[in-house]
Formats: structure tokens, C-alpha cells, sequence
């Protein structure tokens, strides 16, 4: 199976970064296989999202970029995330016309315009993030999937290779979700991480377990690794889960949250046993699972209405609030699409 790009990114403070976050998208979008305008349109988007931060967002933001190669059609992902005074009315800061620094007021509203998927989600005092997806040549994706799932993975602090990795797998009857975090950090840790994403056969029938027995034995010849395959069955109203090591799992509903378990160990070197735990499944649930680069202190509670948005949006605003800086960090959310 392969293995989902990490997204590359772009700190944003002052008014010469732009560029830079421009050149990664255009340069993500030609990877894509984008024609020359897409690639453009790309550039113009990331500028405008990237031109925002420095204007509005107090100590600047950042850009991230990455390839949707799962996509059914080539897509480019740009999220731009600050921690900055956020928007009162998003619906008004959206309208073209409205400024609150002197300028025409039409960036916020020509990005939605230009992007083939798009979401917000802003808290006055907390910041904002902005999603958007681009397609080449506009083409709309009516997504078949009852469920709908993004991450964000981002190397360490230092580091330009991610030592985890993450991928979703999609069937007739749910979806799979995988994630794995190589031992330590850098190039070694990065290819662990691979090794057991890429362990996983989807043309067979599995469970969770036997897919978590696959990767133990991709890794034997790398340092190892912790990961987690969790399986959401809707029809069922249930979800599956197996993780050996500290990949963590959780379905998140209004007032609560339901932690799944894993098995201590290391896949590739230490791991006695694969268990899978079964958890109910309700349609309102959000699932969230991470390595331990995400912090564990974090409620969907503590954001009105953040359960609604994209995913890709859930996700950020967990990396922009409860990234811990000192290790690679990886966040998979998944919901029943809207």
C-alpha cells in the first residue's frame, strides 16, 4: 500500500515568505501533473492565504502543502494555520469587500472562489485555519465513500524526513486507517514507518489484526515501530481497532470521548500478541488517531462547532494547538461524510 506524503511546510511571518509558500505549491501542483494554469491558480491561492497570515495574524503562521494521491483525480492540499486574533463573523470576512486592514477586502473570498473544495474554522483569540483542495482542470469529485477521512504529518523540528507515516483504505463496507511512527526520528525512522504501511496487502480480506501481524513482519529488517490499524464499519455501528505501541486512538462525541487501547511493544523486534478491541460507532462520532507527537490533553469540546468542519480542518487545529515540537507528529481524523 503507499504511503500517504507527509505535507511540507512553510513558516510565514513576513512579507517575503509568501514567495516560498507559492513556490511549494506550484511546485506540489506540477508533481501533480496539473496544466500550466492549475499550476498558477495554485499560485495564487497559496499567495493570498500566505499574504493573510503576514497581514492579520499576530507573530505570522504557516503554510502546508501536500499531494492528495489517493484522490480519484490529481489534487493539491494548502491549509494556512495561525494562532492569531481569529474572525468575529467568518460568513462576513468572507464577503468580498470586507477588510479590517486598508485593502480591497477580496482575498479571503477569491481563495473559496478558486478552490475546488474549501473549508474554515476561526476562534476570535485562537486563529484560524483555512483548507482548500485544488483539482486539475476544476473536475468535481462526488466522493462515494460514506466516510471521510484527512491527516496532517509533519517531520520534527529539524528534520526533513517524517519518521511516521499514515494511510486510509477504503471498502465496500467502511475504511481502514493506518498509522505508523518509526523508532526515533529522521531518514531510519522514516523508512520503518514506510516499510509497514507499505507491509499492508488491501487486495486480501483482513482484520485489523492480521493486517498488525503484516506489518510486524515488513519491519524485521528496520528499527521498528509503533502502529495502529483501526476499521469504522457504519452499517454496523462499530469500530474495530489493534495498535502495538503508542499510536494513539479515540472517538470523539459531544461529551465525550472513548479512548481505544493498545498493546505495549514494538512491531518488527517485541510484540507477543495482537488483540483487537471492538467500540460502538454512531453517526454523529468523529475519529481521531495520532502518534505521540500530538499531545493527549486535547477535547473537540473546547471548540464549538470544530466536529462539523472538514476533517483536514479538525486535524490542523489539533497540530496548531497540541503539537509537542520535539518528535515527528501525525493526526488522522475520519467522520461520516456530511
Amino acid at each position: 500500500m503507499e504511503v500517504t506524503p507527509p505535507h511540507r511546510r512553510v513558516p510565514v511571518s513576513e512579507p517575503s515568505q509568501p514567495s516560498a509558500a507559492r513556490f511549494a505549491a506550484q511546485e506540489a501542483a506540477d508533481a501533480a501533473g496539473f496544466e500550466q494554469g492549475d499550476v498558477y491558480r495554485a499560485g495564487i491561492v497559496t499567495t493570498e492565504l500566505a499574504t493573510n497570515l503576514v497581514k492579520h495574524a499576530a507573530g505570522g503562521g504557516e503554510m502546508l502543502v501536500r499531494p492528495v494521491r489517493s484522490a480519484p483525480s490529481a489534487e493539491v492540499e494548502i491549509i494556512a494555520i495561525d494562532r492569531g486574533g481569529g474572525m468575529v463573523d467568518v460568513a462576513r470576512s468572507l464577503a468580498d469587500g470586507h477588510s479590517t486592514s486598508g485593502t480591497a477586502g477580496n482575498g479571503l473570498g477569491a481563495v473559496r472562489r478558486l478552490s475546488d473544495e474549501f473549508d474554515i474554522y476561526s476562534q476570535p483569540g485562537r486563529g484560524t485555519v483555512v483548507l482548500t483542495r485544488l483539482r486539475g482542470n476544476r473536475t468535481t469529485r462526488n466522493s462515494p465513500h460514506r466516510l471521510e477521512f484527512a491527516g496532517i504529518s509533519i517531520p520534527k523540528a529539524g528534520e526533513t524526513v517524517c519518521g511516521d507515516s499514515w494511510q486510509v483504505h477504503h471498502h465496500a463496507d467502511g475504511a481502514f486507517a493506518f498509522v505508523a511512527d518509526g523508532l526515533g526520528h529522521g531518514l531510519q525512522a522514516g523508512e520503518a514507518s514506510s516499510a509497514a504501511i507499505r507491509a499492508v496487502d488491501t487486495r486480501k480480506k483482513a482484520d485489523v489484526t492480521i493486517f498488525l501481524e503484516d506489518m510486524h513482519f515488513g519491519l524485521r529488517h528496520t528499527r521498528g515501530a509503533a502502529a495502529a490499524v483501526a476499521e469504522i464499519l457504519p452499517a454496523r455501528g462499530t469500530m474495530k481497532f489493534a495498535g502495538v505501541g503508542n499510536i494513539a486512538g479515540a472517538i470523539c462525541r459531544p461529551g465525550s470521548v472513548r479512548h481505544a487501547v493498545s498493546i505495549n511493544g514494538t512491531l518488527g523486534h517485541q510484540a507477543r500478541e495482537f488483540r483487537e478491541y471492538s467500540y460502538p460507532w454512531e453517526a454523529d462520532a468523529v475519529f481521531v488517531m495520532h502518534s505521540d507527537g500530538l499531545g493527549s490533553r486535547w477535547s473537540l469540546d473546547d471548540y464549538p462547532g470544530l466536529r462539523l468542519r472538514h476533517p483536514g480542518v479538525i486535524a490542523a487545529v489539533l497540530y496548531r494547538d497540541f503539537n509537542r515540537q520535539r518528535d515527528d507528529m501525525t493526526v488522522v481524523v475520519g467522520r461520516e461524510a456530511a
